[in-house]
């Protein structure tokens, strides 16, 4: 039998480590906000015969839209994000940049948002995350009304949701630093279907646990808990494995408009299984059992420092 919860120790430190480097990211360069969030205009401009991204980059530079992130949606077209400009600009500009590429470029999309609607949708996106997380909370310490301290049941499966919304975020901070991936509304979209999804998991495992703990299969709750996500993992695995599946088929044929969407559900499942069965059991054993000082001193680095 796997020994998930007495490796708690290693998890939580793996988990500690992806959670500060994110938080760091965050801080120093934040997430690269798309047009639902900062506002500005986002054009679909199509090119017949197609371009070259790296052509088009250039071009826009040399015509004063170096700061326009580029995004290849294939078939000769590209999701153009920019500051605001009319419609009518927003064609002259892709008459233009069709003219310099030796190309027709027209535009096939068009989508504008205020800069004030942007910060709106921002504090509503980060309200709904909250306000999801809330919810979670109440509905597990209901459901485990019958056991000891049903409030520390919630809040252990709200620690793991928590745990993947932050380690998403911070690599999307990465990626947005070194890739130009930007966040919008999609994004928040995404991020709330992950949530859903992990606290699935996270109470297909409680709910084994409260029923081994009425069968009394051992004294010890940490056995009882190990002894539960070895019998859900399985389950917690072929069904993350075929949502992979899916999810993958949508990132390589679903266009380019939801890749970062499906993307935010891609680091989902994984990090959602993750804590699932690696977090949220060990979290709730360590506190029934009051073992975080022991977890401290059993960390690689105080046992060298003792």
């Amino acid at each position: 039998m796997i020994d998930f919860v007495n490796k708690k120790g290693r998890f939580f430190l793996l988990s500690a480590i992806l959670i500060i480097a994110g938080v760091v990211s965050l801080a120093v360069s934040g997430l690269a906000a798309g047009t639902d969030f900062a506002g500005g205009v986002s054009l679909t401009v199509t090119f017949d015969p197609p371009v070259a991204q790296g052509d088009l980059r250039q071009e826009m530079a040399d015509l004063g839209y170096g700061e326009a992130t580029i995004q290849d949606a294939g078939e000769g077209a590209f999701i153009i994000h920019l500051g605001e400009i009319s419609s009518q600009e927003a064609s002259n500009l892709a008459q233009q940049l069709g003219a310099e590429l030796n190309s027709q470029g027209s535009v096939s999309e068009y989508y504008a948002v205020s800069p004030a609607v942007g910060a709106q949708t921002a504090r509503n996106a980060g309200i709904a995350v909250v306000m999801a997380a809330i919810a979670m909370l109440f509905y597990i310490v209901w459901a485990f009304r019958r056991m000891p301290n049903p409030f520390r049941w919630g809040v252990c499966a709200v620690v793991a949701l928590v745990h993947d919304i932050l380690i998403i975020v911070g690599i999307f901070s990465f990626l947005g630093r070194f890739a130009g991936v930007q966040v919008d509304a999609m994004f928040i979209t995404g991020l709330l279907a992950v949530v859903g999804y992990s606290i699935n998991n996270t109470v297909v495992i409680f709910d084994r646990i409260r029923e081994n703990v009425h069968k009394g299969i051992s004294k010890d709750f940490a056995v009882t808990v190990n002894h539960s996500i070895v019998e859900t993992l399985g389950r917690s695995l072929n069904t993350s494995l075929t949502t992979l599946l899916v999810v993958l088929a949508l990132f390589l044929f679903g266009g380019a408009t939801i890749h970062y969407f499906v993307l935010v559900l891609f680091l989902g499942i994984i990090v959602g299984t993750y804590s699932s069965l690696c977090i949220s059991g060990q979290f709730l054993t360590a506190w029934e059992k009051n073992e975080w000082g022991e977890l401290f001193h059993k960390l690689p680095f105080t046992r060298k420092a003792a």
